[in-house]
């Protein structure tokens, strides 16, 4: 027998197969709303350099001589008050995006794709999520981050982890990547649903505002496209409905820092408008997929505050579009032509 036998028998053909893996990615969650877990949390996530562009040893100082100190027992406070018998919102809402897309996806005749779930930061890690992938013999991965609107800060970092773990595996797979998905067309009928079914059973408010997490202004001028489709997303919106342009205002929430952020601020424009004179506003937040820390606790709680403590009178939020029907509808439609 020739020594080469073993090798030209090709052992690797039936340990990989052409079954499509699908990894299905958000920002993440402390594993427990506990100071001791959030530090660990917000240690890998304040350490992500497309997070903090502040100089690296000049950030490490701030992160571990200070805001590693002081942030996480006020942090978990914050999750305490959103936090479940199923543990964090976020990790619990897309699980159930994950096992219904999957259904969704038997019932179309793709029921040898396997989803698997994971998390830029935190647990289940992307590695984690990866390896599950690997382990199954996969060799064409899909990776669909939920985030709508492609940020640098959320979409590129989650490219950034996925190469990172790549760099290490001899086989690198077949890899499909979403960079996002703002203007797909499913989308924007589950979000337009969300809104007008919110409109038919309530009052109809003065103003609608859409908020979106915001990213320092330095992002845009430096050439992250994240602003523009926040707008364009409000836009298709409003378009679809054929809502009143004057009563819909797209505003950003949750900055943090000294440094100008997108503007205008969630929070200023709540209270200017209240205090202008408007009673009932509604607010929702397109660019999260699941109801999370900053929809349950910043919109719903502190932001309500902000309102009714500076003059209105009604502030209703529309949940996040989480696991409904017709969101995993526009999974499906986004993932298509990948599978």
């Amino acid at each position: 027998m020739s020594r080469f036998s073993a090798i030209t028998d090709n052992p690797h053909e039936n340990r990989f197969n052409n079954r499509v893996g699908v990894l299905v990615t958000n920002l993440g969650s402390p594993d427990a709303a506990t100071a001791k877990a959030l530090r660990v949390y917000l240690r890998e996530f304040l350490s992500d350099p497309r997070i903090v562009e502040i100089p690296r040893f000049i950030w490490m100082l701030i992160l571990h001589g200070i805001i590693l100190r002081v942030r996480p027992s006020k942090s978990a406070k914050a999750y305490q008050s959103i936090w479940t018998e199923q543990g964090s919102p976020l990790i619990d809402i897309t699980k159930k995006q994950c096992q219904k897309l999957r259904e969704y996806l038997a019932k179309h005749n793709h029921d040898d794709v396997e989803v698997v779930m994971a998390m830029r930061y935190g647990n289940p890690s992307i590695e984690a999520g990866l390896e599950a992938l690997r382990e199954q013999g996969i060799t064409k991965i899909v990776v669909l981050p939920l985030y709508p609107q492609y940020s640098s800060a959320t979409t590129g970092s989650t490219y950034d982890a996925i190469s990172r773990v790549l760099t290490k595996w001899r086989w690198v797979p077949e890899l499909h990547f979403v960079s996002g998905y703002h203007g797909n067309a499913k989308y924007i009928e589950a979000l337009s649903n969300s809104v007008q079914e919110y409109l038919d059973n309530n009052p109809t408010p003065e103003k609608i505002l859409f908020s979106y997490h915001g990213t320092p202004k330095k992002f845009l001028t430096d050439g992250d496209p994240y602003h523009c489709f926040c707008h364009a997303t409000t836009n298709a919106v409003v378009s679809k409905l054929g809502l009143d342009t004057d009563k819909v205002m797209t505003t950003f929430q949750s900055r943090f820092g000294r440094a100008e952020w997108l503007k205008p601020y969630t929070d200023f424009t709540l209270k200017e408008l209240a205090q202008s004179g408007t009673k009932h506003v509604a607010i929702l937040s397109p660019a999260f997929s699941a109801d999370c820390l900053e929809t349950l606790e910043e919109l719903e709680e502190e932001n309500r505050e902000y309102f009714i403590e500076a003059g209105g009178e009604q502030y209703d939020y529309i949940p996040a579009l989480n696991d409904r029907d017709d969101h995993i509808v526009a999974f499906y439609d986004i993932l298509k032509s990948h599978l």
